[in-house]
């Protein structure tokens, strides 16, 4: 089933390639829209593509088995579905491990990137005890509110920053006269448990010795502890000896790399992401 997804091109332009860009948990593809847009103005020849995740956005109704697997089978079926092939995929923490896995099943796929989100299995939840118990705190909550600004009084009343509220409060929907938070968390606490369990170095382990395939781009916040110092050796040794094919790029910023360094993300982004040559071809990112 094709996932809810947003596609943005830039003025008068006519891409020839799709770029997926993918959220994290609880969150939608409006997620990474401005980066989205600031991204196509600069390179037209892409089209930018939001998608809205299994059990996520508008994609409630995607069925089968809540794993990292499904969602980049979601993925596989979504682009099958647009105009254009899909060539690069950005994807945010739990996005970013779907981005891995997908790179497993897209013919042609010339780059992936993920942002602050550590290929390995993380079982203590280092890095995502917040999103863990943001997590717990809405299992707790009722489902039907008067108004969104009475979501968010509830959410702050729990110690959560008004912001991330307001963030959370996009999963309200509008029926009867009230607002429903419309995800359901059984799902999404069997998403986050097979994103914190599933192992995808291989993918980046193989790609740094065949040299073949969609390069790897990992972006890592210095001020997150998703990456362990290990992990993050272990993606520079991988980088030292992929010859291209696997990069590592460090941002000043926390987990949330988009939002704390949006200028430092969109240079990496144009910087990688692959450049045009002879049309189709793989370019140089």
């Amino acid at each position: 089933m094709k996932l809810h997804h947003e596609v943005h091109s830039a003025p008068g332009a006519t891409p020839t390639k799709a770029v997926l860009f993918l959220h994290g948990i609880l969150g939608t593809g409006a997620n990474l829209r401005s980066h989205a847009r600031r991204f196509i103005q600069t390179r037209p020849e892409y089209q930018a593509v939001l998608i809205d995740l299994r059990a996520h956005g508008d994609s409630q109704g995607v069925e089968g088995a809540d794993t990292i697997a499904s969602c980049a089978a979601d993925l596989e079926q979504t682009a099958q579905a647009l105009s254009v092939p899909v060539r690069a995929v950005v994807g945010h923490s739990f996005g970013g491990k779907v981005a891995l896995a997908y790179a497993r099943l897209a013919a042609r796929l010339e780059a992936v990137m993920t942002l602050d989100s550590a290929p390995g299995t993380r079982v203590d939840a280092r890095g995502s005890e917040s999103t863990l118990q943001v997590i717990t705190m809405l299992d707790g909550l009722e489902r039907t509110w008067p108004s969104r600004d009475a979501f968010i009084a509830a959410v702050e009343a729990h110690g959560v920053a008004r912001s991330l509220g307001q963030w959370l409060a996009m999963n309200l929907e509008p029926r009867h006269g009230a607002f429903v938070f419309k995800l359901s968390m059984p799902r999404i606490h069997a998403l986050i448990g097979d994103y914190l369990g599933v192992d995808l170095w291989p993918v980046v382990e193989e790609a740094a010795r065949t040299q073949q395939g969609p390069r790897l781009h990992l972006v890592v916040g210095t001020k997150s502890t998703v990456y362990s110092p290990e992990e993050l050796a272990r993606a520079r040794a991988l980088e030292a000896q992929a010859q291209g094919q696997v990069t590592v790029d460090l941002l000043s910023a926390g987990h949330w790399v988009h939002v704390e360094d949006p200028q430092g993300l969109s240079d990496v982004l144009l910087h990688r992401l692959p450049l045009p040559r002879g049309g189709e071809g793989r370019g140089e990112g």
